[in-house]
C-alpha cells in the first residue's frame, strides 16, 4: 500500500541533481514553489510543467519510481479539485441542474490548485530522492547559520526537519506493518457502515502512535549513546562544496521565473 511512496526517502545516483550541492537544490526548489503559487495562467503552468519535466530528465530517477510514488496523493489531489469547483461561483455556467451548478471559474480553480499540488510533491519529492539525509540537515544548518545571531537554534531547528521528512515513509512502512497485522486478525478497513470503519482505524491509529514513540525514543537513546549534545564544536566529515554547477542551477531557475512573469494574468 504505502511502499512507493517517495517524499522522505532517498534514491542513490550520479545524475546532474545528486552532483548538486544541497543548498543549491533548496534555493531552487524554494524559487520554483514561489513561481509555483505565482502562476495564475493555462500558459504559465504549461511552460512550468515543461520547466519540471527538464528537472525530471536531470534527476536520472525512473519514471515508474516518479508514478508509482504520485498515487498516494491522488486522493487528496481530487479532494481538492472537487472542492474548489463545486464551491467557486465564478464566471458562466457549465452545468445546471436543480440545486447543482458548476461554473468554469471554479473548474479552472480547481485545476490550477490540483497542478500546483502535484507539483509541489514532485519537486519536493525530486529534492529528497536526490540529497541525502546528513547533505540535506547540513544545507538546513548552513542556510539558517545567519540567525543564530538572533539567538535561533539553526542546527537543531535543521536536525528536526530533516527528522521529521525522514520520518514519513518510517511511519507509513509502520502503517502498513500494522494494517497487515490487524487484518490477519480479521478487521476490514474497507467494509462496513461509517461507524465500524472508524472503530477499525481506532484499532490502527493507537498502535501507529506506540510505535511512533518507540522509534522517536529509540532515536532518543541512539544519539545520547553516540555523544550528541547539539551543534556547538561539532565537526563534519563531508563538505558541501559549491561550484560553478550550483549557481548555473541557481540563475537558471531565476531567469525562469521572471520570464514566467510575463505568463501572468
Amino acid at each position: 500500500m504505502f511502499e512507493h511512496v517517495i517524499i522522505g526517502q532517498y534514491l542513490p545516483g550520479s545524475s546532474f541533481l545528486h552532483r548538486m550541492d544541497a543548498r543549491a537544490k533548496l534555493i531552487a526548489v524554494f524559487l520554483f514553489i514561489f513561481i509555483i503559487f505565482l502562476m495564475n495562467s493555462w500558459a504559465g503552468y504549461g511552460i512550468l510543467w515543461a520547466g519540471a519535466a527538464i528537472i525530471y530528465f536531470l534527476s536520472g530517477i525512473p519514471f515508474r519510481y516518479i508514478r508509482k510514488g504520485m498515487f498516494p496523493i491522488l486522493i487528496l489531489i481530487v479532494f481538492t479539485f472537487f472542492l474548489h469547483a463545486l464551491f467557486t461561483k465564478e464566471g458562466e455556467i457549465l452545468i445546471s441542474a436543480g440545486f447543482f451548478t458548476l461554473y468554469k471559474g471554479g473548474v479552472e480553480q480547481g485545476l490550477f490548485i490540483a497542478f500546483r499540488l502535484i507539483l509541489l510533491v514532485f519537486i519536493t519529492s525530486l529534492l529528497t530522492l536526490t540529497t541525502s539525509p546528513i547533505d540535506l540537515t547540513d544545507a538546513l544548518e548552513q542556510l539558517f547559520t545567519p540567525l543564530k545571531r538572533i539567538g535561533v537554534p539553526a542546527h537543531e531547528i535543521a536536525l528536526m526537519m530533516s527528522i521529521a521528512i525522514r520520518f514519513i515513509p518510517t511511519l507509513l512502512q509502520e502503517t502498513e506493518k500494522i494494517v497487515k497485522a490487524q487484518s490477519a486478525r480479521g478487521a476490514d478497513f474497507n467494509k462496513g457502515t461509517f461507524q465500524e470503519r472508524s472503530q477499525a482505524f481506532v484499532a490502527l491509529l493507537v498502535p501507529l502512535f506506540v510505535r511512533a514513540f518507540k522509534r522517536a525514543e529509540d532515536l532518543a537513546f541512539a544519539m545520547e549513546a553516540r555523544g550528541y549534545n547539539g551543534g556547538e564544536g561539532r565537526t563534519k566529515l563531508r563538505q558541501l562544496t559549491w561550484s560553478f554547477r550550483d549557481s548555473a542551477a541557481c540563475t537558471a531557475v531565476l531567469i525562469f521565473g521572471f520570464l514566467l512573469l510575463f505568463f501572468r494574468d
